[in-house]
């Protein structure tokens, strides 16, 4: 994929996370720097389409365009990926604590949060038990709406752990 498409892309995804579903003719108008790049803009629009990531919602009025829950999920590891994103990584005291529980039937969600988790700095502390002093768990949180994960997700903020688990931590985090 080339530069300018990857960028667009990357646009549409960014505009479309904000709200549950924006017009065509809106995501043109925010997307396009020029009317030459609307084929551009539209061959972005039908990649993610085919990707699985965006899907076509149509009224009477207007077509409109929505992220699925993979665009959703993308969203997510690319504001991971983003070196622009900035997480302020000094310790406020608190650890963010994620308890994952997900079936067999679900191993790929299960994964691909393992992979996000891992990318956010968590280190897993007991098979599906995550912890971590980089406050992340709004990105969670969000995940967690987003997935539906009702029960199967916990998210945990606190000041207080046992001496001993304390010091095994703030060797894994350099705290």
């Amino acid at each position: 994929m080339n530069n300018k498409k990857q960028n667009y892309t990357e646009k549409i995804l960014n505009l479309l996370s904000k709200r549950n579903a924006i017009s065509f003719t809106e995501i043109n108008k925010s997307v396009e720097e020029c009317p030459s790049q609307k084929y551009a803009v539209a061959r972005s629009l039908k990649g993610l389409q085919d990707a699985g990531l965006v899907e076509n919602i149509s009224s009477p009025q207007n077509e409109y365009a929505r992220l699925t829950k993979e665009g959703r999920k993308k969203m997510h590891s690319l504001e991971l990926n983003n070196e622009t994103t900035l997480v302020n990584t000094s310790w406020d005291g608190l650890w963010r604590i994620i308890l994952l529980d997900l079936p067999e039937n679900r191993k790929s969600e299960r994964e691909s949060l393992r992979y996000l988790l891992k990318k956010a700095g968590f280190v897993c502390l007991k098979n599906s038990a995550w912890i971590s002093p980089f406050p992340y768990e709004h990105l969670f949180t969000n995940i967690k709406k987003d997935l539906g994960l009702t029960t199967e997700m916990m998210i945990i903020v606190t000041e207080f752990i046992d001496e001993e688990s304390k010091k095994v931590l703030f060797e894994t985090f350099g705290k």
